[in-house]
C-alpha cells in the first residue's frame, strides 16, 4: 500500500531547482574568494563558475524560455511558474556575475600583480616595445585568420555563433571614399552621420591570451586576443574610420529537441540537431560595460534581447580563459601539488585481474585510487583467449580513450563485443557519434539504448570460459568510463564475479539491446523499472523502525536532490525520528529546519579540489546495515527517464570501507558548506577544532595503504635465502 505524503507536498517546503543550482555555483565562487587557497587554484575555480553558468543558460534557462513561449504555466515544486523562475534567475545571475568580477578585479588581479604577473586591461596600457610586439603578432598570426563582416542595405546582419567572442564596431566611410560614393550615387540613400555596423569573431583556433616579453624586473604580462584585435581593428576596414569597437558574446538555446518516434535514424537526427545548436534563440547577451550606446542598441535589436538578459561586464568577457592561465608552467608554488592516484591494494601483486576478482570483490575509490584497473579490466579481457564476450555502456569517454581502443581490439580478436553508446549525452553527442562509428568499423555491435530513455548506467560485463564453466565478471561504477575525468572526479566502483550480479548484468544488456526485461532481478536496482519504488521502500522501512522506537538512520550522498516524492518521504521519515544526513554537491530542493518536519535532516555540500561525483546510499535497516552505490541521483530524470543502476555492497569488509567514506565526509569541516534553514550555505566554524579535509584525508590514506601493501608484497616476494651451514 502506497503511503500518503500529501502533508509534505506544500510548495513552501521546497526550493526551486534552478535557484538551488545558482547557490551551488556561488559555493564554487566562494573557493575563488578564499585567500587560504593557492592563487592559481582560485583562478581555476573562477573559470569553473563561468563555464558552469554558460551550460546552465544554454540548457536550463533555454528550457524555461521554451516553456514561456509555449505558454506553459504549471508551477514547479516550489510553486514558481516558468516566467517567475526566469525573473528570479535573472536577478540572482546578475548578482552572481557582479560577485565574479568583484572577485576578479579586486582580489585576483591585485594578487597576481603581487607575484609580478599582469593581465593587460587595455591595449592602450602597453609600453612602446610591447605595442610593437603585439602589432607584429597581429600581422603574422591573427590578421590572416580574421573575417570581418559588415551590415548595410545590401548585407543583412551576420550570423553570430553560440558562445563565440566577437568584437562589434561602428564604422564610417572616410571622407575621400564618401565623396566618390556620393558622386556615383548622386546623393545616395544614407543620412548624414549614419554609421555602419561591423563585427569580427575572435578566432577560437588561436590562444585566448598572448604572453608578452619578460620585463627587466622579471615580471610577466599577458594580453587578451580581443585587445590585440581591437588595437588593430582599423586594418580590417581600410576605407572606413572605426568610431568605436567593443567585445560582445551571446548565448543561444542549445537544448536538443528530438522526437525519437519520428527519427528514423537517431544518429543522423542528432547530427542534424547539433548543427542547429549553433543558431538557436539568443537567450543572453554579454557586453563590455563601457560599450557605446549606439552599438548596444543595434546588438539588442538584432538579437531581440530584453534588459533582464543583458549583462554589462566590468572586465574580460568569458572568464573560462582563466583555466588556460591556470595551466601555465612555472607557477607550481601557487597551485595545489598534483596528486598521483595510488595503486589499488587488492591488485598489488603479479596475478591477472580475473584471479584477483575471484579472491573477492574489489572496491575502487577514484581518484584516490588509480583508474588503471578499470582500463586494464577491459584491456586484459580483449586479449585473454578465454574471454568470449565483452559488453559495456559508454556515456562520456575521453578524447583518446584507451577503453575504446581495447574494445576495438577485442572485436578484431574475434570476441563478441557489444557497446551501448549514449548519443544523447549532453555536449558529448558529437564525440560519441565519432566513437560509435569507429567501434562499428572495428566489428563491435553498437546499440543506442532504449527509445525515450538515456542510458546513464556505468556497467561492464566480461564473459569468460573457465574450467568450472562460464563465469561472468562485472565492473559497476558511479562515474563514467573516462580516464581523464577519473583524475578529477570522486567516484566509486566495484569489481565482482558474484554469480547473481552477473545474471543481472546479462539481463541489463539484453534489455538494452531490445529483448524484454526479466521477470525478476537478483541484486541490481534498475531505473526506470523499480529504483524509485526500492528507494521509497527503504526510506519507509527506516520510518517504521523509528516509529517503533528503534534506531533509524539514513545517509545519502549524491550530486543532486530534487525529486518531490523522495523529498516528501524523507520529510515523513525525519518527522518520525529518523536521523538523516545528506551529502549533496549541487542542487538540493529540500529545506532543513522546518519545525516538526525536517529538524532531523542535515545537508552538506563539499566543494573541493576534486568534483564530488559518487552516489552512495546507507540505511541502518534495524542493524542489518545496507549500503548501495550507483549512477543515479534522486532526481525525476534519473529515476523515471534514464536507465540507471544502483548496486549493493555486501562484502562486510568493503561495506565498512564505504561507510568510512561517508563518515569522513560528514566530519569534513574545511570544504563542507552546511545548508541553513534560511537557504544559505555556510562554512563550518573551525575555531578550536581538528581540521578535517575529506579529500586530503583520502589522498593521504590511499597513498599510505598502497605503500603498506607494497611493503608486505615485497616481503613475500623477496624471501632471504637460508644461510648455508659450514
Amino acid at each position: 500500500m502506497e503511503k500518503d505524503y500529501t502533508p509534505y507536498l506544500k510548495p513552501e517546503y521546497y526550493r526551486n531547482r534552478e535557484l538551488s543550482w545558482i547557490s551551488f555555483n556561488e559555493r564554487v565562487l566562494s573557493e575563488a574568494r578564499d585567500k587560504n587557497i593557492p592563487l592559481f587554484e582560485r583562478l581555476k575555480f573562477l573559470s569553473i563558475t563561468a563555464s558552469n553558468l554558460d551550460e546552465f543558460y544554454m540548457i536550463r534557462v533555454a528550457s524555461l524560455k521554451d516553456m514561456v513561449h509555449t505558454q506553459y504555466n504549471k508551477p514547479d515544486i516550489a510553486g514558481l511558474t516558468p516566467r517567475e523562475q526566469l525573473k528570479e534567475i535573472s536577478a540572482r545571475t546578475h548578482e552572481l556575475i557582479h560577485s565574479q568580477y568583484r572577485t576578479y578585479n579586486r582580489s585576483l588581479i591585485p594578487a597576481l600583480q603581487r607575484i609580478q604577473f599582469h593581465i593587460v586591461n587595455s591595449h592602450e596600457d602597453l609600453t612602446k616595445e610591447e605595442a610593437a610586439y603585439v602589432d607584429e603578432y597581429f600581422e603574422e598570426n591573427v590578421y590572416p585568420v580574421l573575417t570581418p563582416m559588415a551590415m548595410d542595405s545590401s548585407r543583412p546582419f551576420p550570423l553570430v555563433r553560440n558562445k563565440t567572442l566577437n568584437i562589434g564596431a561602428l564604422i564610417s566611410k572616410k571622407e575621400k571614399e564618401k565623396k566618390e560614393e556620393e558622386k556615383q550615387e548622386k546623393g545616395g540613400k544614407k543620412e548624414k552621420g549614419e554609421l555602419d555596423f561591423a563585427t569580427v569573431q575572435v578566432p577560437s583556433v588561436l590562444p585566448r591570451f598572448v604572453q608578452l616579453p619578460m620585463k627587466e624586473d622579471g615580471s610577466h604580462s599577458v594580453i587578451l586576443l580581443e585587445e590585440i584585435i581591437e588595437r588593430n581593428i582599423g586594418k580590417l576596414f581600410l576605407s572606413y574610420d572605426v568610431i568605436c569597437a567593443h567585445p560582445y558574446r551571446i548565448m543561444r538555446n542549445a537544448d536538443l529537441t528530438i522526437d525519437e518516434d519520428e527519427a528514423a535514424d537517431l544518429l543522423v537526427e542528432i547530427q542534424k540537431q547539433l548543427k542547429k545548436r549553433q543558431w538557436g534563440e539568443v537567450i543572453r547577451l554579454e557586453v563590455e560595460d563601457k560599450i557605446d550606446k549606439r552599438l548596444l542598441k543595434i546588438l539588442k535589436s538584432e538579437f531581440d534581447i530584453k534588459e533582464e538578459d543583458l549583462f554589462h561586464i566590468p572586465g574580460p568577457l568569458d572568464l573560462t580563459f582563466l583555466m588556460k592561465l591556470y595551466g601555465l608552467e612555472g607557477y607550481e608554488e601557487y597551485k595545489v601539488p598534483r596528486y598521483t592516484p595510488a595503486a589499488v591494494p587488492a591488485l598489488q601483486n603479479e596475478d591477472d585481474i580475473f584471479t584477483n576478482i575471484r579472491r573477492g570483490d574489489i572496491l575502487l575509490h577514484h581518484p584516490y585510487m588509480s583508474f588503471d584497473p578499470v582500463v586494464e579490466f577491459v584491456r586484459q579481457a580483449s586479449r585473454d583467449p578465454e574471454v568470449l564476450a565483452i559488453k559495456q555502456t559508454l556515456y562520456r569517454v575521453s578524447g583518446n580513450s584507451p577503453i575504446i581502443a581495447a574494445l576495438a581490439q577485442a572485436a578484431e580478436n574475434g570476441k563478441q563485443v557489444s557497446v551501448l553508446v549514449e548519443l544523447k549525452a549532453r555536449f558529448d553527442e558529437e564525440n560519441n557519434i565519432v566513437w560509435a562509428k569507429m567501434l562499428e568499423k572495428a566489428g563491435c555491435h553498437v546499440i543506442y539504448g532504449l527509445l525515450g530513455l538515456k542510458t546513464h548506467s556505468k556497467i561492464t560485463l566480461v564473459v569468460r570460459r573457465e574450467e568450472s564453466g562460464i563465469r561472468r565478471y562485472v565492473h559497476l561504477g558511479t562515474g563514467n568510463y573516462n580516464d581523464s575525468t577519473a583524475k578529477l572526479y570522486t567516484d566509486c566502483g566495484l569489481l565482482t564475479c558474484d554469480a547473481k550480479i552477473g545474471e543481472d548484468a546479462t539481463a541489463v544488456f539484453n534489455m538494452l539491446s531490445g529483448y524484454s526485461e526479466p521477470d525478476s532481478w537478483n541484486k541490481l536496482v534498475i531505473a526506470p523499472i523499480w529504483m524509485r519504488d526500492r528507494f521509497l521502500h527503504m526510506i519507509r522501512m527506516e520510518e517504521e523502525h523509528a516509529r517503533k522506537g528503534q534506531k533509524a538512520r539514513i545517509i545519502a550522498k549524491m550530486n543532486s536532490l530534487c525529486d518531490r516524492e523522495i523529498i516528501a518521504s524523507l520529510y515523513s521519515a525525519a518527522a518520525a525520528g529518523v536521523k538523516i544526513d545528506l551529502i549533496i554537491r549541487g542542487i538540493c530542493c529540500l529545506k532543513t529546519g522546518i519545525p516538526g518536519i525536517s529538524e532531523n535532516i542535515t545537508v552538506r555540500s563539499i566543494v573541493g579540489n576534486f568534483l564530488e561525483h559518487a552516489r552512495i546510499f546507507y540505511f541502518y535497516s534495524n542493524g542489518n546495515e545496507e549500503v548501495y552505490m550507483g549512477s543515479a541521483d534522486w532526481m525525476p530524470r534519473n529515476l523515471d527517464k534514464r536507465v540507471e543502476i544502483v548496486f549493493p555492497v555486501e562484502d562486510p569488509r568493503l561495506k565498512q570501507e564505504v561507510m568510512h567514506i561517508l563518515d569522513i565526509q560528514l566530519e569534513d569541516n574545511v570544504k563542507a558548506h552546511i545548508l541553513r534553514p534560511d537557504g544559505i550555505y555556510e562554512k563550518i566554524d573551525k575555531r578550536g577544532k581538528t581540521l578535517v579535509n575529506a579529500q586530503e584525508y583520502f589522498c593521504e590514506e590511499a597513498t599510505e595503504r598502497a605503500k603498506i601493501q607494497k611493503d608486505e608484497q615485497d616481503k613475500r616476494v623477496f624471501v632471504p635465502a637460508e644461510p648455508i651451514e659450514g
